[in-house]
C-alpha cells in the first residue's frame, strides 16, 4: 500500500531524509518514531505531496507522490499534529466542507457526516464553532476530516495530543477498527501507545532508518539473550535474600541476578542469560529443589522505550516528544 525506495530530502545543505526504503502492507498499523528532528515529519510530507523528495521514490496505493499526487491525495487521510481547522466555523459545518474538498457527493455528504461524527463521539459539540472546543475535541474533529472520504491510507501526526486517558481510550479503539480496512502510519511521542495501537514499528534517527520490525522481534534481536522474572516464596517464611540470589547466580547459562521486589514474604528477581541460553527449565527446578514455591516465572522484554533509546541513542529527556516543529539541523 505504501512503498518507498531510497528517499532522500535535502533542506539546502542539509539532509532531512537520507536514502530510507520501506514497505507498508494494506491494513497494517504502523507506528513512526523518531527522536525531534530524525525526519519523521519531512517523511509524511512527502508521502501526502506536501513536499517533492529531492531524490529516490515513493508510491501510495500505487501513485507515485511526484508523478500523480491527486490521486494519491485522493487516497489519503491526513492528521498533522495541528489540526487543521476553521475556527469560525461549526463542526457539522466544517466536515461539510471538508467533505466536498475531498470530493463526497451531496448526496452522499449527509450520511458520512453523521458516520463520522458518530464514530469520532463529537454529536455533542456538533453544532458549536470550533474556536470553543477543547484542545481534545478539536484532536477529534481533526481526525474526523481524516476519515471523512474514507481513505485507503491514514496519515496520523500525534492524534491523541491533548486527550484525556477516557479520550485516548476511545482513539485506540477508532483505530483498531480501521485496521484492515485502512493502512495506517501513526506517529507519537507516546511510546505505549504504539505498543497499544501498532503491529510494526518504523524508527529512524538523524535521517536514517535503523529499524522496521515487530516490537517483539526487536526486543529479541536487541537483547539477544533470554531474560525472565522469578517470584519466589519460602513455606512458613520469606527466604533469605542472599541465599536465593546466590543459587539462581548458580543455575547453567545465568548471567546476571538483580533482586527487583520484596514484600508479603515473597522475594522477585529478573535473571538475564548468557547469549543464546534458554534457562526458564533449570531456574525453576533449582527454586524447587531448595525447597521454595516458584510464584512466577516469565519472559522478560525490552520496553519499547528500551528499544527507542538503544537504536536512536537518545538520552531519556530526548526521545521524541512530538514533531509539529521539526525542522532541518
Amino acid at each position: 500500500m505504501i512503498k518507498v525506495e531510497g528517499l532522500t530530502k535535502r533542506y539546502a545543505r542539509t539532509v532531512a531524509v537520507d536514502n530510507i526504503s520501506f514497505e507498508v502492507e494494506k491494513g497494517q498499523i504502523v507506528g513512526f518514531l523518531g527522536p525531534n528532528g530524525a525526519g519523521k515529519t519531512t517523511t509524511m510530507r512527502v508521502l501526502t505531496c506536501f513536499l517533492p523528495p529531492t531524490a529516490g521514490k515513493a508510491s501510495v496505493a500505487g501513485f507515485d507522490v511526484t508523478e500523480q499526487p491527486l490521486e494519491v491525495k485522493k487516497r489519503i487521510g491526513y492528521l498533522p499534529e495541528t489540526p487543521p481547522l476553521y475556527p469560525e466555523m461549526e463542526v457539522s459545518e466544517y466536515l461539510r466542507f471538508a467533505g466536498s474538498l475531498k470530493g463526497i457527493p451531496s448526496a452522499d455528504l449527509g450520511g458520512k457526516l453523521n458516520e463520522v461524527i458518530e464514530r469520532c463521539a463529537i454529536g455533542d459539540v456538533r453544532n458549536k464553532l470550533i474556536a470553543k472546543l477543547s484542545k481534545g475535541y478539536r484532536q477529534r474533529v481533526g481526525l474526523a476530516q481524516a476519515i471523512m472520504h474514507n481513505p485507503d491510507v491514514l496519515i496520523l501526526d500525534e492524534p491523541t495530543s491533548g486527550l484525556d486517558p477516557k479520550q485516548i481510550i476511545e482513539i485506540r479503539e477508532l483505530l483498531r477498527s480501521l485496521a484492515g480496512e485502512h493502512t495506517i502510519i501513526l506517529s507519537t511521542h507516546i511510546l505505549s501507545e504504539v505498543e497499544h495501537s501498532c503491529e510494526r514499528v518504523i524508527i529512524i534517527n538523524r535521517g536514517k532508518l535503523v529499524a522496521i520490525d515487530s516490537v517483539a522481534n526487536l526486543t529479541n534481536r536487541l537483547r539477544g539473550a533470554e531474560s525472565v522474572a522469578v517470584v519466589v516464596e519460602a513455606p512458613g517464611g520469606k527466604p533469605n535474600p542472599t541465599d536465593v540470589q546466590q543459587r539462581l547466580e548458580q543455575v547453567p547459562g545465568v548471567s546476571r541476578v538483580v533482586m527487583k521486589d520484596s514484600r508479603e514474604g515473597r522475594l522477585g528477581f529478573e535473571i538475564e542469560s548468557l547469549q543464546g541460553r534458554h534457562i526458564r527449565a533449570d531456574v525453576a527446578r533449582s527454586v524447587v529443589n531448595a525447597g521454595w514455591s516458584l510464584n512466577e516465572l516469565r519472559p522478560v522484554g525490552l520496553s519499547l522505550e528500551d528499544i527507542f533509546l538503544q537504536l536512536t541513542g537518545a538520552e531519556g529527556g530526548q526521545a521524541e516528544s512530538g514533531n509539529g516543529g521539526e525542522k532541518p539541523e
